[in-house]
């Protein structure tokens, strides 16, 4: 890119409409941006310092950010399906109304990141650090979330349909509107759970000791039941 046009880049308050490539993102490197309707997939941001930056209506679809630096960032309204944030830091990052399934986040820091209304469908979390990581009305469809702690947080219409939520703290968690359809829950804890507002379709009564200490609803219990041919009146 000129440097006339690159001049033009720093003077704006918001940089919109433009396809970035990766020099042209190291060289906004030094303080936060904000990208509007800007177009970086494929792009190479792998290990960029790219901290408080805000993404607006941006498409990073496979886009490689691989260790970068990401943390306090916002994203609205973003397509980054199959995009790569393998190992980058995302502490505080607030992602609303994206899509980012299938995208990668193994190894992330993910501490006081917020998710809403995201499609994470697909998506792998395996072996990333998420405390206190929050979750809000998004689709987490056959996500990968081993280990992960959710103790005392109150989730609102998350979808966990056949994820993997293998060991996952639960404890004194409070589900509204959410399903844990076909879900693999194997080894997680829900003592003190409430789980009445909870889709468990799939739950078999073999798997009915990892809700000891929770409450579920007559239904739910009737479903239980139901794989022994009784019924719950």
């Amino acid at each position: 890119m000129g440097g006339r046009v690159m001049d033009d880049l720093f003077s704006e308050a918001a940089i919109t409409g433009r396809a970035l490539s990766r020099d042209d993102v190291e060289a906004l490197q030094g303080g936060p941006h904000q990208l509007v309707d800007c177009q970086l997939e494929e792009a190479d941001l792998s290990g960029l310092t790219l901290s408080g930056w805000t993404f607006e209506r941006c498409t990073l679809r496979k886009a490689d950010l691989t260790g970068a630096k990401l943390d306090r960032t916002v994203w609205t309204s973003c397509r980054a399906p199959f995009a790569n944030f393998t190992g980058a830091d995302l502490s505080e990052a607030q992602v609303t109304a994206s899509d980012f399934n299938n995208s990668s986040f193994r190894r992330a820091v993910l501490t006081s990141a917020t998710f809403s209304n995201t499609k994470l469908t697909g998506a792998d979390f395996t072996d990333a650090r998420g405390m206190d990581l929050s979750f809000v009305e998004t689709l987490l469809i056959n996500a990968k979330l081993p280990g992960f702690s959710f103790r005392k947080q109150v989730m609102t219409k998350v979808d966990f349909s056949q994820a993997d939520l293998r060991k996952c703290d639960f404890r004194h968690t409070v589900f509204e509107d959410c399903s844990l359809r076909d879900a693999n829950m194997a080894g997680s804890r829900f003592d003190g759970a409430d789980l009445r507002s909870a889709d468990l379709g799939g739950l078999r009564l073999v798997d009915a000791g990892l809700f000891r200490g929770a409450t579920i609803s007559r239904s739910q219990a009737g479903q239980l039941l139901g794989e022994l041919g009784l019924n719950v009146r």
